[in-house]
């Protein structure tokens, strides 16, 4: 845990979130600004600064995934679609330096993204 990090305090129940999902590695939440009627943010429970900081052979990626469609199915957006987001760095819109993936739907997205 990074005593700084917003996600982390999340996590650890510092801050308060509305949990959509939640298992022993991976924390989902309803996103505080949603940018669509369905928008969650998937954490792992695990500080990551990004996507970069994962090491080679960690399943926590592919578990990410899973829980997203999970969540998917759950709130009846798999079949209409849905995006989603993993923004890296700075310049890739990052804003919280702990890996995370925006899902988004009940909504059409459009291309390009911003």
């Amino acid at each position: 845990m990074d005593p700084d990090c917003l996600f982390c305090k999340i996590n650890a129940g510092e801050i308060p979130s509305t949990k959509v999902y939640e298992d022993d590695d991976v924390l989902a939440f309803k996103d505080i600004d949603p940018q669509a009627p369905i928008h969650f943010v998937i954490i792992p429970k695990k500080h990551y600064d990004s996507v970069l900081s994962v090491p080679a052979g960690d399943p926590i990626i592919s578990h990410i995934m899973t829980v997203a469609n999970r969540l998917a199915l759950k709130y009846d957006i798999a079949d209409a679609g849905f995006r989603l987001v993993n923004n890296c760095g700075a310049a890739g819109g990052q804003t919280v330096p702990h890996l995370h993936f925006h899902l988004l739907g009940g909504r059409d997205m459009q291309w390009p993204p911003g």
